[in-house]
């Protein structure tokens, strides 16, 4: 028979969802599943984002432009400005989802063979865009004992090859929750020019950051206009995961130009969600205001609760809705699948992301999940009852 590709043999599983099939056997079973395994927010989207939807007068469902309509790029560009992000309709190129965006960005700035050098843990499909591109990820490994901050400017240099084109970031980071510092994205900026490369810098996550730290954007370094691409999209912000709608944003015009090739050949973002996404931007601050506060109470009560967890250890994140933590067992996934298949407390049971996914060095962050906080606090809680006590039933078995 017709063979598969290498490519596509290659192409890792998501450790987000691959495990799905056995939550949804533990549902039917009649076993309530608390998913902490994905970053789907249970908060309401704006209902100004729903009412355009919902209130248009389109008669015809037509195709968007390929990079979005100018008067989304163009208050989208207004809502940058209000961050200290100084860039016009033109740098912006609207994608469907962050994802899209990523591909997008890969393809334009790698051939097949080359690198992209990203600290590790990293959000787990940023190994399967490369793949996808035939790019090799190359990891420098922060690490849970400095609550994952940037590695050492010596742990980039001694990766950079003639093949480095780039250096990619999550800032504030999934899986880790870590926020880069201005002192931080000074010494990757030190790097990019040194060395003549990309800063790539995914900051979905931008508006969550707790303990009155602020986010910094690459977009608004000096020096770096035709060095920094960022990465964006409403799913987070605005609870609009389905919509899809992420972006592109460069003053690299030689650079959006070529991205603008890749969203012509799939045709256009997605009409409806365009308009949702371009309401949404209406958001009072208040909604901000409000979800930060929550995200906030739901990070120190999953902490407090993890950390009277006997042989547990979790980093403390200042950003994003993510915290990775160390399972005194030796293999997550299994017991990430153990979890699902053979136990329950109480009829309920969790579902967690192993985080050896989302490291690309073999054999690193095996007894590591990731938590994502994204369910009310008095599930927290409860989940970490249920996490404590089926550790405990794990060790005897």
């Amino acid at each position: 028979m017709p063979s598969i590709s290498n490519k596509g043999n290659a192409m890792p599983q998501s450790p987000i969802r691959k495990l799905v099939p056995y939550a949804e056997a533990a549902k039917k079973n009649g076993t309530k599943v608390y998913h902490l395994n994905i970053g789907q927010p249970d908060i309401k989207t704006p209902q100004v984002a729903l009412d355009a939807v919902k209130n248009n007068s389109i008669e015809v469902l037509s195709y968007a432009r390929s990079e979005g309509s100018d008067t989304y790029r163009a208050k989208l560009a207004n809502y940058y400005k209000k961050n200290g992000i100084n860039v016009n309709a033109n740098n912006i190129v609207a994608t469907t989802g962050g994802s899209e965006a990523l591909l997008f960005t890969i393809g334009s700035i790698t051939d097949p063979g080359d690198e992209i050098i990203i600290p590790e843990p990293f959000y787990a499909n940023y190994n399967g865009f490369s793949t996808a591109s035939g790019v090799t990820v190359v990891p420098v490994i922060s690490k849970i004992e400095n609550n994952f901050a940037l590695p050492a400017i010596e742990d980039f240099e001694k990766l950079i090859t003639a093949k480095t084109k780039a250096i990619l970031i999550c800032n504030p980071g999934n899986p880790t929750g870590y926020l880069y510092s201005k002192e931080e994205l000074e010494k990757l900026k030190e790097i990019v020019l040194k060395h003549d490369l990309f800063l790539i810098a995914d900051e979905v996550y931008r508006e969550f950051t707790y303990d009155g730290e602020k986010h910094n954007s690459v977009m608004s370094m000096d020096e770096l206009d035709k060095y920094t691409i960022m990465i964006d999209s409403v799913s987070k912000r605005y609870s609009m995961c389905g919509a899809r709608i992420g972006c592109i944003v460069s003053k690299n015009n030689e650079f959006i130009n070529t991205a603008l090739k890749f969203a012509q050949a799939r045709l256009s973002p997605p009409t409806y969600a365009l308009l949702a996404s371009e309401a949404a931007l209406d958001t009072p601050e208040t909604y901000f205001k409000e979800v930060i506060e929550e995200y906030q109470d739901r990070r120190n009560i999953l902490i407090s609760e993890l950390q009277k967890i006997e042989g547990v250890r979790v980093a403390s994140p200042k950003g994003a809705f993510y915290c990775i933590v160390e399972l005194p067992v030796d293999n997550t996934e299994d017991f990430a699948q153990w979890i699902l298949e053979n136990f329950n407390h109480n009829n309920e049971t969790l579902m967690v992301a192993p985080a050896g996914g989302f490291y690309s060095t073999k054999g690193e962050g095996l007894n590591q999940v990731r938590i994502a906080y994204v369910l009310n606090k008095e599930d927290l809680k409860r989940c970490a009852t249920i996490l404590r006590v089926a550790l405990e039933k794990y060790k005897n078995q």
